[in-house]
């Protein structure tokens, strides 16, 4: 087992019998596996998709495919004994879509005629074929590395595609992007600049993805509106979910109306409790907990059932809510029920079960639903703000949270920045302080709570239109980016901002292992990313730029 996708890996990789995550040795095997044959699916499909063909169960496989293999999402062997079956026989439609499309299949990488046996013994077996060591040991660390930027960066756009096309969202062209670069990824490129140029190329897809997914979202649940969420529970039967996936959420909220259930979102999810398809039912109170890591303590302490849609799922085995815990979409872990076809029949009978609040909590609620509809829709006054310096810096703080030291750093540097800026926030980054009174300007609150992790997109957006009213380039904005890096996505991310010439991003509060300092100089010569430091130097040094 060798994994650096996300910063639990050990030093140097996890090269050990089970992972930081959890994940054992013979789950990431089946990852490794899975991936290198997706690679070859992809193979075919790109040489089909430049003869205008395509075949659409391959695409709609392969972003499921690639996001189970995201840091804590599946832990499930058997899950990717069937995952992996299922793979091989998309190889085999995409390479007759191939086929009777006319394209040449000459010359084609080795993932698209690997074998790797039959069962799950000889695909444990094949592992090591497929496994990150190897090309290690064959490429050495900076092109793994560059590859590894890659690959991640692809899985992160994955996950998004894929909440995106379960609410009905797809585009040809995204996916055919997709298996361009997977191709790209599938020949072992060796050659530098290539690869920071393709590293790009999944920027300027992850772009597009969450685009998709931004009007895959307001479309079905509209813009998402300022909102004070609750955050303390009510008295009553509870039912948490978790995750990013909203289509799951609605789906519970239709099934669970007038059961005598409250809805609570958690981590990721927090952000739907302000869009108007899904607040308007009553029964959705507000929030529980707060980010990811510290599900354990979060879920054994809630009296009621819990639903896990997406990824960020931890060993829910050794804590008391084994019994109580559900997974759906992409999840998975051994032993636990999985929910399939949006049918949350058991999750809803256990809430019924379990004994639930007791009394209602006092009330704490924190204000949310600040996404690019709603900010745009007052840009003017934003615009007057800036104009006449009552808002003299904006500040980008958020991404993904994490257990590690150090991550105390984002609240430091948001509560420490001057009275007379506002900060964005996004992912569950937000946690670390967005229960802070940071007051607010001329009656707009400093903290504005932006959305999901891939609502970066709203972010994007704002500064960009910023930029254009101002005249100037985003670079000259006194906009400042503190991004907390964790995992697949947060990846997915930084590379789409790097694909827009955004500089001078504090990442942090570790650098990816998969960047060695030869791949770190490139992106620091390039791009000036900065490791995070000390916040009060950092920002010291952030308004001495603006």
């Amino acid at each position: 087992m060798y994994c650096v996708q996300c910063e639990q890996s050990n030093k140097g990789g996890c090269a050990v019998k089970v992972g930081s995550c959890g994940k054992s040795a013979t789950v990431a095997d089946m990852q490794d596996v899975l991936l290198r044959l997706m690679q070859g699916v992809s193979a075919y499909a790109d040489r089909a998709a430049a003869k205008g063909a395509r075949d659409e169960q391959v695409d709609a496989f392969t972003p499921h495919a690639w996001f189970t293999t995201l840091t804590n999402v599946n832990f499930d062997a058997g899950r990717f004994d069937a995952l992996i079956t299922q793979a091989l026989a998309m190889r085999e439609r995409a390479k007759a879509c191939a086929i009777a499309a006319g394209a040449d299949l000459s010359d084609l990488p080795e993932p698209a005629t690997w074998n790797p046996g039959a069962n799950a013994e000889e695909w444990a077996a094949a592992a090591p074929f497929a496994a990150i060591q190897r090309f290690m040991d064959r490429d050495g660390p900076s092109i793994t590395g560059l590859r590894n930027l890659i690959l991640y960066g692809l899985k992160g756009t994955a996950a998004y595609s894929e909440h995106a096309r379960v609410l009905g969202h797809e585009e040809a062209a995204i996916c055919a992007e997709f298996h361009r670069i997977s191709a790209f990824l599938a020949a072992d490129p060796t050659d530098m600049a290539a690869l920071i140029a393709q590293s790009l190329a999944v920027g300027a897809m992850n772009l597009k993805v969450m685009e998709l997914l931004d009007a895959a979202n307001t479309t079905r649940f509209g813009h998402p509106e300022v909102t004070m969420v609750r955050m303390t529970p009510v008295a009553g039967k509870a039912l948490l979910v978790s995750g990013h996936d909203m289509g799951d959420l609605e789906a519970i909220l239709q099934q669970t109306q007038g059961k005598g259930i409250n809805v609570y979102t958690h981590g990721e999810l927090m952000p739907a409790n302000a869009y108007p398809g899904l607040k308007k039912y009553a029964h959705l109170v507000g929030n529980y907990g707060g980010a990811w890591q510290d599900q354990q303590r979060d879920f054994d302490a809630f009296p009621g059932a819990i639903v896990m849609t997406s990824n960020c799922l931890i060993n829910p085995e050794i804590k008391g809510y084994g019994d109580r815990i559900f997974t759906a979409g992409p999840v998975g872990w051994a032993g636990i029920p999985h929910l399939t076809d949006h049918d949350f029949a058991p999750a809803i009978a256990c809430a019924l079960a379990q004994p639930g609040f007791a009394a209602d909590a006092p009330e704490q609620r924190v204000p949310a639903g600040f996404a690019r509809n709603t900010v745009m829709g007052v840009a003017d006054t934003l615009l007057d703000m800036i104009g006449k310096g009552d808002v003299k810096n904006l500040f980008l703080i958020g991404g993904c949270d994490g257990a590690r030291p150090g991550r105390n750093y984002f609240h430091d540097l948001a509560v420490a920045t001057p009275k007379d800026s506002l900060v964005l926030t996004l992912g569950c980054g937000k946690f670390r302080f967005n229960r802070e009174d940071m007051g607010d300007i001329k009656g707009v609150p400093r903290v504005l709570d932006m959305g999901q992790c891939n609502d970066a997109f709203s972010a994007i957006q704002v500064a960009m239109a910023v930029a254009g009213a101002l005249g100037c380039g985003v670079n000259d904005l006194p906009l400042h980016y503190a991004i907390s890096w964790f995992e697949q996505k947060a990846t997915a991310v930084l590379l789409t901002m790097l694909h827009l010439g955004i500089k001078k991003i504090h990442l942090g509060p570790t650098l990816p292992q998969f960047l060695t300092p030869e791949v770190l100089g490139v992106l620091v010569e390039n791009f000036d990313i900065r490791p995070t430091g000390e916040a009060k130097e950092d920002l010291a040094r952030m308004l001495e730029a603006a």
